[in-house]
């Protein structure tokens, strides 16, 4: 299982595309709104519910939407026109948050529950429809560097995001702060429209190697391009299939994928017992330390992006499969120790850490799967979008209740320490690899 980070000599690195800095810009104001979004709706469904089974039956059925538009997206980025599919996606998410804001009280519990199906399959085909984008739109050698551009915006934004989501919440009410969230999202909208994607993915030729130069090395094992292989076996076996002969194809990225499938239910757990944690330390404004937490996490993650812009692309290195693996050590032993009921300063210091190991698995992860042709590359990041709902919200479902029985530190305990050793014996592997 090889390292496959890249060492290349130091170079100047060419500016990205100017319309790129737009759609990070633009995709920094729907971060910014979804954190709103985040804290306003699982606080008001814990609230409602009176107990943790009611944020994880709303996340449990947001993770669906978003397992059965990881299925559907690859199909839909390879045959449809990304932008317009971005903008639709994003457009409804709009109209949902408007309607769960504007309904009468007595039904936004029910409402809720519905438009949660359409929150999360919106939300995933457009994260699928994105990421495969971006090295059509900057270059397969730029790509690790538009993918840390690209999360220090968004990183940014969540630290506004979550530094003014008690605020808002708390001042302005749950109506306002959904208003928000939706009007980010037409902004959003409104800037993909202009970006210069190709109207149908597949007829530029070649799998995207226009796109993507290095995609050839994730080839199959007889070292080729794999392009008419796979199209045989999809012909075969059907297009559903495809993403699973990706991961045959590249076992590193497989991998990866299987750590990430668990790690969702280190996440899973986190982010139910943190609305617990916080009435139980802070009954009087949970909101507050909800999004005291979350802005520092956000600026951990900002200080990640910018560790690999300056320290390793500047030097010619992408982060590779190393990378990820201290990264999710690094991120969930963090998390762990957030609920061990620490200090405020040495609270505030593991939530930056938590936040500086995601943004390193982040990067890694994104860049690494990127590396692979146009076709394969949505074929791969649907079904492990997949993958990783059905981690999350199987989680969600056994965290919430499991939290009847025992405390959040020994539900996140457990549940973060699975991805910790499977990083680990991962980084062996690697390391092994490489002696060889």
């Amino acid at each position: 299982m090889p390292d496959t980070a890249q060492h290349v000599p130091p170079r100047t690195v060419e500016k990205l595309p100017r319309v790129f800095y737009r759609l990070a810009l633009g995709d920094a104001l729907s971060s910014y709104g979804s954190q709103l979004d985040l804290v306003a709706l699982s606080l008001f469904a814990y609230e409602a519910a009176g107990n943790a089974l009611g944020t994880a039956g709303y996340l449990i059925l947001r993770l669906t939407g978003g397992f059965v538009g990881g299925l559907v997206s690859g199909r839909l980025v390879a045959r449809t026109d990304r932008r317009r599919l971005m903008t639709g996606c994003a457009l409804a998410q709009a109209v949902a948050l408007v309607v769960v804001a504007l309904v009468p009280a007595p039904a936004r519990i029910p409402v809720l529950y519905l438009l949660a199906l359409v929150f999360g399959g919106a939300a995933a085909v457009c994260a699928v429809a994105l990421r495969t984008s971006i090295p059509e739109m900057v270059g397969s050698e730029r790509r690790a560097r538009a993918n840390s551009l690209m999360a220090s915006c968004r990183s940014a934004a969540m630290v506004l995001g979550f530094a003014s989501a008690g605020v808002v919440v708390a001042w302005a009410g749950f109506r306002a702060a959904l208003l928000i969230d939706a009007s980010s999202f037409v902004v959003f909208a409104a800037v993909v429209l202009r970006l210069p994607l190709r109207t149908r993915p597949e007829a530029a030729g070649a799998g995207g190697a226009g796109a993507g130069g290095a995609a050839g090395t994730d080839a199959g094992p007889s070292g080729g391009s794999g392009t008419d292989a796979d199209s045989g076996k999809g012909k075969r076996f059907g297009s559903r299939w495809q993403a699973l002969i990706v991961l045959r194809a590249a076992p590193v990225v497989g991998a990866m994928a299987g750590i990430r499938l668990l790690d969702a239910f280190g996440s899973a757990a986190h982010n139910i017992s943190l609305p617990v944690f916080a009435n139980q330390h802070d009954p009087g404004n949970p909101a507050a330390l909800l999004g005291t937490f979350w802005a520092t996490w956000a600026v951990g993650n900002l200080a990640a992006q910018q560790l690999v812009s300056r320290l390793l692309l500047r030097r010619g290195i992408e982060p590779g499969e190393r990378a990820f693996a201290l990264g999710t050590c690094l991120m969930s032993g963090c998390f762990i120790l957030v609920f061990t009921g620490l200090p405020t300063p040495l609270f505030l210091l593991v939530a930056i850490g938590a936040g500086l190991g995601d943004g390193f698995t982040e990067i890694s992860y994104t860049t690494r799967i990127q590396a692979l042709t146009d076709e394969r590359r949505g074929q791969a990041f649907g079904l492990l979008a997949s993958a990783e709902n059905v981690g999350m919200g199987t989680g969600m479902l056994l965290s919430g209740s499991l939290l009847t029985l025992f405390s959040p530190l020994t539900v996140v305990g457990v549940s973060h320490a699975v991805p910790i050793v499977l990083a680990l014996g991962f980084l062996v592997l690697v390391a092994r690899s490489r002696t060889r």
